[in-house]
């Protein structure tokens, strides 16, 4: 991968070429999106509000379970439904208002409940790595619109890792904020105990201005000096995935953190149980009345269904378990540290064969797999940011993820700035599109 050409990144970019990019921005990802799929909607305009704003005309775009005055979102289903999220989401006006160009609204699986980025009833975005690979979901369509260079930052969300998993497939960094810290108001609900609305980007340079206009009381603590590396967990994953995140390691390292080393996959396998049910169970609560929807496919009815065989008892002891489920991880695997570092996934990114249920090579467990060490973040309410680290046998990105304190989220992209300074895994260009980047004036360094 050393002569993969790179992308130049926008935290560094001149005005002048930061202007020039931001005036055709829909272009540019119009021309990407003829193969890639990415967006629902694309609006020629790239409006911004503000032309003295913090985010002055940086092209942003939206996973389409947000609503806003002119967009009304389908949420990954063939036809619009009625989710009761007719105002204007906090996070879209607080990007417009510091005057971001929003692009457009990003594909995505259907309703938000499926981590592979394949949707049985609408097109879905191609990881521009290898078509035959997939992108990573829920947040897909985010995920493709930034590795490929479309917009410089895109919003997601996150209740089982739907932002952290389509960094790690696509190349990019993705930021899962504490709970609560970004308001959820405007936005489709899936699990709302779980759902948070994170950010994704090339770099983390690129994501910590917008980071810091859509939190709440977002501030700095102090930066992080100390990691504990689950040794369990790197040791499960298969063996391109452990070179990739010890290389990730090893940068960390080198920018004067201290390493420790822990177990936590009991504990993390603990948290997962409480984590299923809250999820399963109030999935099926927040969309029991589309269940007999045409627009629903069978398989997603399926799964929604199975949250209803949760007992409303059995959902509220889970829910209530979050403080002591906290306190006992921060306790017994954080320790004395200021975060905890494992791999975004512990398998090497599938082929979509391997999640199409129709296909004969389609694997339930790869499902499960791929949120496997992401779930337990959501359940207890944890900051978490996903690094891009290296490449797989097959050239597909690898990501390593960073969970840290609750509230400590600027720390944690400050870290990974750090990280990205010493290290360029985030800015390679995917193989997939080569050509068709090279086309595009000032997309290359």
């Amino acid at each position: 991968m050393a002569d993969t050409p790179r992308f130049s990144i926008w935290a560094r970019l001149t005005g002048e070429l930061r202007h020039g990019l931001a005036s055709t921005a829909s272009a540019r990802a119009r021309q990407l999106d003829a193969c890639l799929h990415a967006f629902v909607s694309i609006d020629d305009r790239c409006p911004s509000q503000s032309e003295n704003g913090v985010l002055a005309r940086v092209p942003y775009a939206a996973k389409d379970l947000l609503a806003a005055p002119d967009h009304r979102p389908r949420c990954g289903l063939a036809e619009l439904m009625d989710y009761g999220i007719d105002s204007y989401a906090e996070v879209l006006q607080r990007l417009d208002a510091a005057g971001a160009g929003r692009v457009g609204f990003t594909a995505m699986t259907e309703l938000a409940y499926e981590p592979s980025g394949y949707n049985a009833v609408c097109d879905f975005p191609n990881n521009p790595w290898d078509f035959d690979f997939i992108p990573g979901g829920s947040s897909s369509g985010s995920a493709v619109a930034v590795a490929s260079g479309s917009v410089v930052v895109a919003l997601g969300t996150d209740t089982g890792g739907s932002v952290r998993i389509p960094s790690h497939c696509t190349g990019v960094t993705g930021w899962k904020p504490t709970w609560g810290t970004v308001s959820t108001d405007g936005c489709m609900a899936l699990a709302p105990f779980l759902d948070c609305i994170g950010l994704l980007a090339r770099s983390a340079a690129d994501l910590a201005p917008a980071a810091a206009i859509i939190s709440t009381n977002a501030q700095r603590h102090a930066p992080i000096e100390r990691v504990a590396a689950l040794d369990d967990a790197l040791s499960a994953a298969e063996p391109d995935i452990r070179r990739a995140c010890q290389d990730g390691l090893d940068s960390i390292q080198a920018c004067g953190v201290a390493i420790s080393h822990r177990k936590g996959l009991a504990a993390i396998e603990a948290i997962d149980t409480h984590a299923l049910i809250v999820m399963q169970g109030e999935a099926a609560r927040t969309h029991a009345n589309r269940l007999d929807h045409a627009a629903i496919s069978p398989v997603l009815r399926k799964r929604l269904v199975k949250g209803l065989t949760i007992d409303d008892a059995t959902l509220a002891a889970s829910r209530a378990a979050r403080p002591q489920l906290l306190k006992d991880f921060e306790d017994r695997v954080f320790g004395r540290a200021d975060a905890v570092i494992l791999p975004v996934m512990a398998i090497r990114t599938p082929p979509t064969t391997e999640v199409d249920p129709a296909a004969k090579s389609f694997s339930a467990r790869r499902l499960y797999e791929l949120s496997n060490y992401c779930r337990f973040v959501n359940m207890l309410g944890l900051p978490a940011i996903a690094i891009p680290v290296g490449f797989d046998d097959r050239g597909l990105p690898v990501a390593l993820q960073v969970v840290g304190r609750r509230r400590h989220d600027l720390d944690l992209i400050e870290l990974a700035e750090r990280v990205q300074v010493r290290t360029d895994w985030h800015a390679r260009i995917p193989a997939g599109i080569h050509d068709l980047v090279d086309g595009i004036e000032g997309l290359t360094a």
